[in-house]
């Protein structure tokens, strides 16, 4: 099938912007660079990491996969509680001063692992009730009781 007449050339036309906001796409580019320098940033690890690098050099607390000792292992790193009084939630790590020294196995049992969540949950409260008075000896901190 073939056109009896051509198609009419006609240009194109662009909206008018409104009259409330009349800025060109390199304003707006410039605008949107300087709304996101001005972004308040998150304290994250720098507010807590007096907590975190007190379980360094410490032995396991969780002592769930591991058998107890007074030695230092050199796999122990900070573990965060997981439950939502300690202000855990989606996307949200606990509070750091909620952290107790586990080593790799008993951290991955309690990140990981498909044991009931009540056990998880009384285990770090038990290894957190020990490790509170040392760490505050080790901080130089008062023991602050629980209300």
């Amino acid at each position: 099938m073939q056109r009896k007449t051509p198609l009419a050339r006609t240009g194109f036309k662009r909206p008018e912007p409104s009259t409330a906001v009349k800025t060109t796409f390199h304003t707006q580019t410039v605008l949107r660079k300087a709304a996101l320098k001005t972004r308040r940033k998150r304290v994250t690890v720098a507010e807590g990491a007096k907590y975190l690098a007190a379980c360094r050099g410490e032995p396991c607390y969780l002592n769930v996969e591991c058998p107890w000792s007074d030695w230092a292992d050199p796999t122990v790193v900070d573990c965060h509680s997981n439950q939502s009084k300690h202000g855990k939630g989606g996307g949200l790590k606990a509070k750091h001063w909620f952290t107790v020294p586990g080593c790799a196995k008993c951290h991955e049992w309690l990140d990981r692992s498909g044991a009931p969540f009540e056990d998880k949950c009384a285990a770090f409260d038990d290894a957190l009730a020990r490790w509170e008075p040392r760490r505050a000896r080790k901080m130089g901190l008062e023991i602050q009781e629980a209300a």
